[in-house]
């Protein structure tokens, strides 16, 4: 029997645990939230497309009871507030940090080995500090965000191309943020092909630009944060690990001297499997690259700083 939590039955938690239960991805999808009946309802609303979708999962809601997320294999954390239009994702540390610690304590009160895939934002800082605060080993700590920023980069890339999604293939590594995330151009392929025989220069450097503030311009447009690919790829990452996909997928972890960063979580190429993250994935950068992702980790840093300010650390 596997078993998922997902923490937030928001936009994003309830899409994310729909798609794992379409999927298949578990037996059993716990979602767990602050406000009386939000979960109950939505995990009602759920089963009742089960026959109609022909899925077997079972979807059980719940208000604050961690009891029933015991046993989880794997647990996703989108717990806090969403960043409305104009906000950074950094402007909510002082009030997700509390929220993401206090959650990630109880579930491991229940679930003692189960691993963390955390969503909230500021994103790469709630996934240090889950680490820092847990005392977890790094592989069991892993943040969703470049699965995301890469799925985003793949659309603008098709969209440029004029061509199917999923003979694309790109990645996005660093910070997730609107200034630090890296869309990866060079190690971009259409049906294994480099995207540069395809398009030119400046319309890849339109593409990078559009994936970097793609959260924002789904802000502006839907006046909170988007939620469909959030969940989606929270769900995919969580896919990865439950049925032992060794995909490489791009995700937030700690770096302990790999590409020249210590102390610090931040998106780079893993293996994800039963275990987590099996594998960190070490990209040749050109120097542009380098400087880049360096740039990105600095930014990082200096969020990750404003733990210590908020007394989060």
């Amino acid at each position: 029997m596997s078993k998922v939590t997902v923490v937030g039955a928001g936009n994003v938690g309830a899409t994310c645990a729909n798609v794992l239960a379409f999927n298949e991805v578990a037996d059993e999808v716990v979602m767990l939230d602050v406000k009386e009946g939000v979960s109950e309802g939505k995990a009602m609303d759920m089963m009742q497309t089960a026959q109609l979708l022909g899925f077997d999962t079972t979807i059980v809601g719940c208000t604050n009871d961690y009891a029933q997320t015991a046993d989880s294999d794997v647990v996703v954390i989108t717990s806090g507030i969403p960043r409305k239009p104009g906000m950074t994702r950094e402007e909510l540390i002082g009030v997700n940090a509390g929220i993401v610690k206090s959650v990630a304590q109880n579930i491991l009160k229940y679930s003692p080995n189960a691993i963390l895939v955390v969503i909230s934002n500021p994103m790469d800082t709630m996934t240090y500090l889950s680490l820092k605060s847990l005392g977890l080993p790094k592989n069991r700590i892993i943040g969703m965000g470049g699965a995301l920023d890469s799925s985003r980069f793949k659309y603008f890339l098709a969209q440029a191309l004029g061509c199917n999604a999923n003979e694309v293939e790109g990645m996005v590594i660093g910070g997730h943020g609107d200034t630090t995330m890296i869309p990866l151009t060079r190690f971009a392929t259409y049906k294994g092909m480099p995207v540069t025989n395809f398009l030119s220069e400046e319309k890849l450097n339109e593409v990078a630009a559009a994936t970097m503030v793609g959260g924002a311009t789904l802000t502006k447009l839907l006046g909170t944060s988007a939620w469909y690919a959030p969940g989606a790829a929270g769900a995919f990452v969580v896919e990865s690990i439950i049925h032992n996909q060794k995909k490489m997928i791009p995700c937030s972890v700690f770096l302990e001297g790999e590409y020249g960063e210590s102390d610090i979580c931040i998106g780079v190429p893993v293996i994800l499997g039963k275990n987590g993250i099996e594998k960190i994935v070490e990209l040749d950068l050109n120097a542009d690259e380098k400087a880049k992702f360096a740039a990105s980790a600095a930014a990082v840093h200096k969020t990750n700083a404003a733990l210590k300010e908020v007394g989060a650390l």
